[in-house]
């Protein structure tokens, strides 16, 4: 039976609950692009089942930010999804934060061992600095999934390198995330 992961691309194309901005770039549209590719890369596998939050570049989730996040959330459980991958890009107001993170809702679980995989590889991937896993159970998609959860910042779209990778190569991004996803399950 394959394994059923949920890819939710973070934000919504225009608000509510759009996403960062920097360097001429908008995080909706990266992280759209590195889902679709990851989505692709899975779809490919027979290993997996996949089902993206935002199928199509205009799709749009909820009426504000909460109802967006609780869409996407909504969506995961009831489909059944074994994993849940959410996708953005991080931001700072200081353009020299660089890296790649990943945020799960406790340490020692499922989440946080699929992050660190899905982390590593990325990174090996992109070359970006692997900023570690985080521990942050406040976060929406990851308290209310009823799955193990992950969600994954790229790199930074305030900074002018980390922003043209993702913006040129979501394709090098996805790749990462997917042979993180095989380490994880020992594929």
């Amino acid at each position: 039976m394959a394994i059923k992961i949920y890819i939710d691309q973070g934000h919504n194309p225009e608000n509510p609950n759009a996403g960062a901005e920097g360097n001429g770039l908008r995080e909706q549209d990266i992280t759209y692009r590195v889902g679709k590719a990851l989505g692709d890369l899975l779809r490919a596998d027979s290993r997996f089942e996949v089902r993206e939050s935002r199928p199509t570049p205009t799709a749009s989730l909820g009426t504000s930010n909460t109802t967006s996040l609780q869409a996407r959330v909504r969506d995961a459980n009831t489909w059944g999804a074994d994993y849940f991958i959410s996708i953005h890009t991080n931001s700072a107001a200081n353009p020299q934060a660089n890296g790649s993170e990943a945020f799960s809702y406790a340490s020692g679980t499922a989440g946080y061992r699929l992050g660190s995989d899905i982390l590593t590889a990325m990174t090996n991937a992109t070359g970006l600095r692997n900023r570690g896993m985080k521990v942050r159970p406040s976060l929406y998609v990851l308290r209310r999934t009823t799955m193990p959860a992950v969600l994954v910042e790229l790199g930074f779209i305030t900074n002018p390198s980390d922003a043209a990778m993702m913006n040129e190569n979501p394709n090098l991004f996805a790749r990462g995330m997917y042979n993180g996803i095989l380490t994880y399950f020992g594929y």
